[in-house]
């Protein structure tokens, strides 16, 4: 298996300062969150968006990192080696892992949280989504994680976002937390909180090198 990309380079012109890779959802693709990028005000910043390497059994065109439908989550363990792998790969773009942003939506929010607390990464964004169940980080300094979930979101319950938050600070990971009033959506009103902890994370992986 492998990984289709949609690549937006920065629209300034100038080499990235960062990268952010961001995951979509249960059913989605990646076109899904492409539309994000102008929205969000990075411009040194490259983005990418791969494609889940599963079909959705029901959703022409759509994608799933592992199937919902499933007790077992199949897909979950092929999906977490491939996006690893694929992660650590991403060097090869001259932007270490250090000066990455892995964010998902989502199911892609699940995975992100699942895959990036073990790799050294500048910060993790969780949109609308959920952690799968942990005891204990592989990684002894965990990138900071942003957790932004809707009060009214009928798709992931907000306990859910509840949940992720106090079991990654009990692991002793650096969470910052946002609740909005919307759905299972991304509302404009959380894009300034997106890009201000995309900023503050990686200022700081900037002083610690």
């Amino acid at each position: 298996m492998s990984l289709q990309v949609i690549t937006v380079p920065p629209t300034s012109g100038r080499e990235p300062s960062g990268l952010v890779v961001t995951l979509h959802g249960w059913g989605a693709n990646a076109q899904d969150l492409a539309s994000v990028v102008p929205l969000l005000n990075l411009p040194d910043y490259q983005f990418m968006f791969p494609d889940a390497p599963f079909n959705h059994p029901h959703m022409f065109g759509g994608k799933m990192w592992y199937d919902l439908s499933s007790e077992k989550a199949e897909g979950l363990p092929e999906s977490r080696k491939l996006l690893t792998d694929w992660l650590k790969s991403l060097d090869s773009t001259g932007v270490p892992l250090s000066r990455t942003i892995l964010a998902g939506f989502s199911q892609g929010a699940a995975m992100t949280l699942d895959v990036g607390l073990g790799l050294p990464l500048a910060g993790l964004v969780a949109l609308s989504g959920y952690l799968h169940p942990i005891s204990e980080l592989a990684n002894n300094q965990p990138p900071p994680v942003l957790i932004v979930h809707g009060r009214q979101d009928s798709v992931v319950p907000l306990k859910a976002a509840w949940q992720a938050r106090e079991t990654l600070r009990a692991l002793g990971v650096s969470v910052q937390y946002q609740e909005f009033d919307m759905e299972h959506e991304i509302r404009p009103e959380a894009l300034p909180v997106i890009h201000n902890f995309i900023l503050g994370v990686m200022s700081k992986a900037s002083r610690s090198v």
